[in-house]
């Protein structure tokens, strides 16, 4: 059914289009006032200008009833996923660790985060940057 509908508004926009192309805009109205040879057409005058209008408008009509039905048909065929879950795959349930035995400190979750640097013993003293340049020697620098 979907292809079926498919294939009728292809043809309807094609459609459309060819009708859309071959009808006169407006200033071909005032050559036609000069005795261009627009009364000697199949339609008359003013005939093609109608007619052609009013096929337009019959075509559009259509066009946008199939795709209203399109876009029920695709409704209804939908699965009804979020946009965000679509290709991704089913989360599942996080792994069990094995629990730790008492008193070996606080359970912490694996991390790629890396661990801060060892805290220094409460008596030793920071260490105070070196001055002369970066030199370790005890020497003064010469000039």
């Amino acid at each position: 059914m979907q292809t079926i509908l498919l294939v009728i508004h292809v043809l309807l926009a094609i459609a459309l289009i060819a009708l859309i192309l071959m009808q006169h805009g407006k200033g071909a109205d005032a050559g036609a006032a000069f005795g261009s040879g627009a009364s000697a057409t199949v339609f008359g005058a003013r005939g093609s200008a109608s007619f052609l209008s009013r096929v337009t408008a019959v075509l559009a009509t259509l066009f946008f009833v199939v795709s209203l039905a399109l876009a029920i048909l695709a409704n209804r065929q939908a699965k009804h996923e979020s946009v965000t879950t679509v290709g991704t795959p089913p989360v599942s349930a996080p792994a069990k660790t094995p629990a730790k035995p008492a008193g070996s400190g606080p359970a912490t979750p694996p991390s790629d985060v890396p661990s801060a640097p060892a805290a220094q013993p409460s008596g030793a003293a920071p260490a105070a940057p070196v001055k002369g340049g970066g030199a370790s020697s005890k020497e003064p620098a010469t000039k």
